[in-house]
């Protein structure tokens, strides 16, 4: 029986990928080519050279998006490159029409130099209403996204902001079930690149003028243990998170950080834990273990150690922690509201609508499956509706 890799194989080579491009406008004729093109298509260049901002009105342009990466951390298989890094793009790109009629390209830089593509994302950035940065490895990532964000369209890391998002709508389900105020929670974050840190901020709220969420407290680690000020390797996002994290400036590795806390949230390795690890958290812990495609510790592990909730990325478990429940519904939202960027409101606001997707939540149903189709409408209205009222 074949595997789900040479499965996956099979269907690329057969499909020779997996999007095309499709015209909206059938032409049989010559006054229909003489409409789409010339001599016809001169009138609407004319008319967006005169309004420039017409050409949301007679162009794809609102409805597009770039999915731009230069492969150097893609999936869990590292720096691969821009071409093998074509595959999870097109995925990518299949999905933003899937769930939300968005459509997307992939854009696969052969350039690892920070300037060289914050200049060729500013060169290309006329045609899209988004650009969605896609596997980038940090710390540069960080740098990218910074540098963009006066484009006058929305610039969104997902790796970093999408995963935040996902996570905080679960955590806040998980709270219920465990029965504790999310506010109050104790956080250990283990890997502390573009996802550790974006999570660690909205937990925390940075940038909310009200946060509806700031946890009590977070700790991060990396490959050396836990972030604290007398480290002296760290980086300058890693510094930063000094001001909102470790508080009480821990020191020790993974299995000391995780003593007493609430929460545990993984966005590093797999097998990092065991069952005897997870029983020095906090009565009725919650872990998240996102490590893909083996977990930081299985549920079945998670659980005989105590955990009361239990997530992780895959779809063969309960409680997947999936971006694409948040990506779609925040660039339809964006582009409805012809946003200039995504604010930390405006992820908040597509946090809570994903949450609130779950009426009932258990601890076998935490989030919403990662084919339900009406949480990116959801979350649309939400970003749209938080958008339009920071006028952002």
């Amino acid at each position: 029986m074949k595997s789900i890799y040479e499965k996956a194989l099979d269907l690329h080579r057969a499909n020779k990928g997996k999007i095309a491009v499709v015209s909206k406008i059938e032409v049989v004729d010559k006054e229909d080519l003489s409409m789409v093109y010339s001599p016809g298509v001169a009138e609407p260049c004319r008319e967006i050279y005169k309004h420039p901002e017409t050409v949301y009105d007679y162009t794809i342009k609102g409805n597009t998006v770039a999915v731009v990466s230069d492969g150097t951390a893609v999936l869990g298989l590292g720096n691969i490159g821009p071409l093998a890094a074509i595959p999870v793009m097109e995925g990518k790109a299949m999905l933003f029409k899937m769930f939300a009629d968005i459509d997307a390209f992939p854009i696969c830089l052969d350039t690892q130099d920070t300037d060289e593509i914050v200049r060729t994302i500013r060169n290309i950035a006329p045609v899209f209403g988004g650009i969605n940065l896609e596997d980038i490895a940090a710390p540069r990532s960080f740098e990218i996204e910074s540098r963009l964000q006066d484009l006058g369209i929305p610039v969104f890391h997902d790796d970093q902001h999408g995963t935040a998002i996902v996570v905080l709508a679960a955590l806040i389900n998980a709270a219920k079930v465990v029965g504790k105020n999310i506010n109050d929670l104790s956080i250990v974050i283990n890997g502390a690149g573009a996802a550790g840190i974006a999570i660690a901020k909205l937990l925390k709220g940075i940038g909310l003028t009200a946060p509806a969420v700031s946890v009590k407290k977070i700790i991060l680690c990396d490959t050396k243990g836990i972030i604290h000020g007398g480290r002296t390797d760290l980086n300058e996002a890693k510094l930063e998170a000094l001001t909102y994290s470790n508080p009480d400036q821990l020191q020790g590795d993974i299995r000391d950080a995780i003593k007493g806390a609430d929460v545990f949230i993984g966005v590093s390795v797999a097998n990092l834990l065991t069952a005897a690890d997870i029983s020095t958290m906090a009565a009725k812990s919650i872990v998240l273990a996102m490590a893909n495609p083996d977990p930081e510790i299985t549920p079945e592990e998670a659980k005989r150690g105590g955990a009361m909730v239990v997530g992780t990325g895959r779809s063969d478990y309960a409680n997947q922690v999936n971006n694409v429940l948040g990506f779609p519904g925040v660039f339809r939202g964006a582009l409805d509201a012809r946003a200039k960027s995504i604010t930390p409101e405006m992820k908040l606001a597509a946090a809570l609508a994903i949450a609130a997707c779950v009426e009932a939540p258990t601890a076998e149903y935490i989030i919403p499956a990662s084919l339900d189709k009406t949480v990116a409408t959801s979350v649309a209205v939400a970003v749209k509706a938080a958008a339009l009222q920071q006028n952002a």
